[in-house]
């Protein structure tokens, strides 16, 4: 009897972390969206990540990008041409593969990122601000554990070279 209490106890628990974090990815898009449009007024939900990444990278292949987003060849690319677009980011062939490209942030995508980012961290701590640091440093430990655990669980397979466009 008291291991059919146990499993339910432990079921209701993870019906509440799974409703939590459904609500917290729900914000998160929507989060996601305000802040890709305050980097640009033409920019869409994803960008933000994306031109995150990229200014935390340095200058990468397209393809690394869009396996670090889980994404194909054609997918990261749309992307990022539109964001290359708007000059935020800029394209050059990768001198050691001619048939592959590297991309990085611009001087103006690094500045309207960096301010974005700026406007995205006060938002944070206003929200969080009433949290006792102990309380904070917890919460950060148990994200990145999340985190950590869920890339490890849901990691993208590798794309075959026929399903990125590439042989």
């Amino acid at each position: 009897m008291g291991e059919e209490r146990t499993g339910a106890a432990q079921e209701a628990v993870f019906r509440t972390v799974e409703r939590e974090v459904a609500v917290m990815f729900r914000r998160g898009r929507a989060r996601s969206a305000e802040m890709s449009r305050l980097v640009h007024p033409q920019l869409e939900g994803m960008a933000y990540s994306l031109l995150a990444h990229l200014h935390d990278c340095g200058q990468v292949r397209v393809t690394e990008v869009g396996a670090h987003f889980g994404v194909g060849k054609a997918t990261i690319s749309r992307q990022i041409k539109a964001l290359e677009e708007l000059g935020l980011v800029a394209r050059e062939p990768d001198p050691l593969d001619g048939r592959a490209w590297l991309v990085s942030v611009t001087e103006d995508g690094a500045r309207r990122y960096r301010r974005a980012h700026e406007a995205r961290l006060a938002s944070f701590r206003e929200l969080l601000g009433g949290w006792e640091p102990a309380e904070l440093a917890q919460f950060a430990r148990l994200l990145a554990r999340f985190n950590d655990t869920a890339q490890r669980q849901y990691r993208a397979p590798e794309l075959a070279p026929e399903e990125d466009g590439t042989s």
